[in-house]
């Protein structure tokens, strides 16, 4: 039970930001969540060569955004870790796609603030036509999305907050699929 308890996402350690998104200490992630500290965050949206974007569903038991849809993979690197290090580790957590840190193209970096998160970093993509085996739990629906359909793909969907309004308008611009 101690091993359970020790590898519990509440209790991994996340690094917290100041305003100008300089590090400046180290809580559990339960305390970042239950305060909603400023934290590091990564992005990767996967697409496939034909243009196709590969979207997912959280799974329920997610601390944000349970059961909602997402338009790219990603998460929060450990303290420490560089950003194209924690992009590769995420995409193949939850994505089970596993690719070298220099096909990631940094497209964007970005900040979201809302009521239940706030988080600063990069927007990567990374073109692959592999398959798809979520690996770790998180996702628990994936889907593709014809290129230029994002717009109206997202209208139809129930969309975390930061997807819609941080991730969403990068990912259109670089298809072409019209406004958000």
């Amino acid at each position: 039970m101690g091993s359970e308890l020790s590898s519990s996402p509440a209790r991994e350690p996340v690094e917290v930001l100041d305003e100008s998104g300089a590090v400046v200490g180290v809580v559990t992630r339960g305390q970042m969540r239950a305060a909603n500290l400023p934290h590091r965050n990564v992005v990767v949206a996967l697409r496939r060569s034909d243009g196709r974007w590969v979207v997912h569903r959280r799974a329920d038991w997610k601390d944000v955004n349970p059961g909602l849809w997402d338009v790219a993979f990603g998460g929060v690197p450990a303290p420490g870790e560089s950003d194209t290090d924690a992009a590769v580790r995420e995409l193949a957590e939850e994505a089970g796609v596993a690719v070298d840190a220099d096909r990631l193209v940094e497209v964007a970096r970005l900040r979201h603030a809302d009521d239940r998160t706030r988080w600063s970093g990069p927007v990567y993509v990374v073109v692959d036509d592999g398959p798809v085996v979520p690996a770790d739990g998180e996702v628990a629906e994936v889907a593709e999305v014809a290129a230029g359909e994002l717009t109206a793909w997202a209208a139809g969907h129930p969309l975390c907050p930061d997807a819609r309004t941080t991730v969403l308008p990068v990912l259109v611009a670089l298809d072409g699929s019209g406004p958000p």
